[in-house]
């Protein structure tokens, strides 16, 4: 940061513009402007205080707005720090996975495989997948992460039967769907997904380097064959400060019925007036 940038005479005391907006202006400015970059510690509260001359209740304000917008991010004990650009992924019109998402973006996706290996189904699990509880399902569990930097959880859930050999895969640096398709010809026709916010808990932030309790969104999904049958479950964990989701919406135009199918069919004709 340059030397003097932050200075008193950037506050306007006489406009009618509350300090607080003005301070969270200035700042966006920074940020949109390049000054300031994805990953760099921006000044602590008490030097943007001395160097505006603003109270702390006006820095925490503008902070907060640029914080709950995604600009800046906090990380307990250590300060504010300027957020990197959100990962935007598609959620539906086109059923993707996170690892091609990204490699269709240009974007290198690592994973990091945490768990792999084959448990009774539980209650809930069964029912998405339409077992019977207690049947084997082979369950995944990986870190994605975007380059360097942690992006999400997701936890896998296949039943067994489908395809035991996913048990001997390596899903560290190729898309599961590439392999269920390519390898073994399970071809995916279509899914369902849910989104819905949730908190980090302890080990949501060890493993994202975020902190207990940050925002997370929690992405659901069941994936189907073609003739109905489901295929997949997977809870996905997002955070929230780094993730975007797009959705495509095409508006489906109502066919106009004919003009006998909407008037009475009992009337006699001298009663239909075309106008």
């Amino acid at each position: 940061m340059q030397e003097g940038l932050l200075t008193k005479e950037l506050i306007k005391k006489g406009s009618p513009i509350p300090y607080y907006f003005q301070l969270e202006e200035i700042l966006r400015g920074e940020i949109e402007s390049g000054r300031w970059v994805p990953g760099q510690q921006i000044p602590s509260e008490s030097e943007l205080c001395e160097n505006l001359g603003v109270s702390r209740t006006v820095v925490r304000q503008a902070l907060n707005e640029l914080v709950n917008e995604g600009l800046l991010h906090r990380r307990k004990g250590k300060g504010t720090f300027v957020a990197g650009p959100k990962v935007a992924e598609s959620l539906v019109q086109s059923l993707t996975g996170f690892y091609e998402d990204m490699i269709a973006r240009g974007l290198t996706p690592v994973t990091q495989v945490l768990e792999q290996r084959l448990i009774p189904v539980s209650k809930k699990v069964a029912a998405m997948l339409n077992l019977e509880e207690g049947d084997q399902v082979i369950k995944i569990d990986r870190l994605r992460s975007v380059g360097n930097e942690p992006i999400l959880i997701v936890t896998t859930f296949i039943p067994h039967q489908i395809c035991p050999a996913l048990l001997e895969e390596d899903f560290s640096n190729q898309s599961l769907y590439a392999v269920l398709e390519d390898k073994y010809k399970i071809e995916i026709a279509r899914g369902r997904r849910t989104l819905e916010a949730i908190s980090a808990s302890e080990e949501d932030a060890r493993l994202l380097g975020i902190e207990e309790g940050d925002p997370l969104v929690l992405l659901k999904s069941v994936s189907y064959l073609e003739d109905g049958s489901p295929i997949e479950y997977f809870e996905a964990k997002h955070r929230g400060d780094r993730s975007r989701f797009e959705v495509e919406l095409i508006r489906q135009r109502r066919r106009r019925k004919p003009i006998e199918d909407v008037l009475p069919t009992d009337l006699p004709p001298s009663n239909i007036v075309v106008g």
